[in-house]
């Protein structure tokens, strides 16, 4: 049975294209081989390793829907989620906090199995310093002897970047649970947030000498998967979605370049073993992949390490190469995906059951009929559609399904044009006169 919330959820969201926060598991369909080669990533990062993947696909092909799968697997297998992602003013690089920014905004959305919807780093950082202030004060310890284990504890974190700083802040946070201190407790959130913008201002509340800054927040994110393997989880799973913002809204070769070589970093440490207990995903377009002009194919160094596997190319999948292309679904697929969706939509005992297997398979027709259907279609354009059919038919009782149908097939054909990049040509030009 599916609760009533959660359905209103999935159809909200799903009516207006975009991927529900709850309730993926009621109509996850396909994409079995894509799933269980990231499930292996994840048996990697929990044994002390790091993976680096690239989800690539094109819009509305389900990449969203596919990082929401896999945070909801990464969760369930007891792992630390957070996700952003980037525009203009939150990238990779920047000068100007704009990498600070998607620093701040992965800690907001940080989620746990207890808190999968995010602002869960509070939770985080007390359970541990409550697990720890437990285990000392059951053997007799004092305030003292609890913050002096919790820096022994901590001490392993010094050999990273700003780990020193890091420990003396979660210190800094037991001194606020333990005189129940409310303020000097945000004040170390704010700072493993990466929210201070100077250090002057940090120094005055928490007495540390570091903040979290541009050139800072790759360190920081391994210094906050050991933390959190420190506090009994199995690893640091980092989703970054809209690669093609990189790639195409940002104008500045300069700027994309700097984004490619932090980008270029991540992947070197990850599968030269120099990081541990993280693993990033990242997600874009085919032309934010492929473009040699803007795209991540024009840092050289890049397109060679992220180049299709020869071997493969003449027929099947690498599923174990860094770049997973998601393909669109069959339409056994899309036929089983419908048929879950129909059952989520219907779960609501308020709305009358007015469509049969035969409607399904009629729509799926109509689909395919559309010119450009076989490039075109995506899985969002079905499924938007779909429960559009079905809101149809709730609010207008005396329609037929084959009534609607037959409407929607004598419509002129659509180009979808949400597929082509904007600006992709002339990007260079700002003025141009005959």
């Amino acid at each position: 049975m599916i609760p009533l919330r959660e359905r209103n959820a999935i159809i909200q969201s799903l009516s207006a294209g975009v991927v529900p926060a709850v309730g993926l598991q009621h109509f996850q369909v396909g994409r079995n081989d894509e799933v269980q080669a990231l499930v292996k990533d994840l048996e990697i990062i929990a044994s002390g390793g790091a993976t680096c993947r690239f989800i690539i696909g094109r819009f509305g092909s389900g990449k969203t829907f596919f990082l929401h799968l896999l945070k909801t697997v990464a969760l369930q297998k007891r792992f630390v989620v957070v996700e952003a992602d980037i525009t203009t003013d939150r990238r990779l690089h920047g000068t100007a906090g704009q990498a600070r920014a998607l620093y701040s905004e992965l800690l907001h959305r940080l989620g746990t199995r207890a808190k999968p919807e995010g602002g869960a780093l509070a939770n985080l950082v007390e359970r541990w310093v409550g697990d720890v202030d437990g285990v000392v004060r059951e053997k007799g310890g004092t305030d003292a002897d609890v913050r002096r284990e919790l820096l022994q504890r901590l001490k392993p974190l010094h050999e990273l970047v700003s780990g020193f700083d890091f420990a003396n802040v979660i210190a800094k946070y037991f001194d606020g649970y333990l005189t129940e201190d409310d303020q000097l407790r945000q004040a170390a959130l704010r700072w493993l947030r990466g929210e201070y913008a100077t250090k002057t201002e940090a120094r005055q509340e928490l007495g540390v000498r570091t903040i979290i800054e541009d050139d800072t927040v790759y360190d920081s994110l391994k210094l906050l998967a050991e933390f959190v393997r420190m506090a009994g989880y199995a690893g640091l799973l980092v989703s970054i979605d809209e690669l093609v913002v990189l790639s195409h809204r940002l104008n500045n070769s300069i700027a994309r370049n700097n984004n490619y070589e932090a980008l270029l970093r991540i992947f070197n440490d990850c599968v030269q073993g120099r990081a541990s207990g993280i693993g990033f995903l990242f997600a874009g377009t085919p032309e934010s992949l492929e473009d040699r002009r803007r795209g991540i194919f024009s840092y050289e160094a890049l397109a060679t390490r992220l180049a299709s596997n020869r071997f493969s190319e003449a027929g099947g999948r690498d599923l174990n190469a860094p770049v997973v292309r998601l393909d669109n679904l069959t339409a056994e697929d899309c036929f089983v995906l419908l048929t879950k969706l129909r059952e989520v939509f219907y779960a609501d005992p308020t709305v009358a059951q007015t469509l049969p297997n035969e409607a399904i398979v009629k729509y799926l027709e109509v689909c395919q009929q559309r010119m450009g259907a076989a490039y075109f279609q995506t899985p969002r354009d079905t499924v938007k559609d779909f429960i559009g059919l079905l809101q149809k038919l709730q609010q207008n009782p005396d329609s037929s399904w084959q009534m609607v149908l037959a409407a929607k097939q004598a419509e002129p054909p659509v180009v979808d044009q949400t597929n082509m990049v904007p600006g992709q040509d002339g990007d260079d030009l700002s003025q141009f006169q005959l």
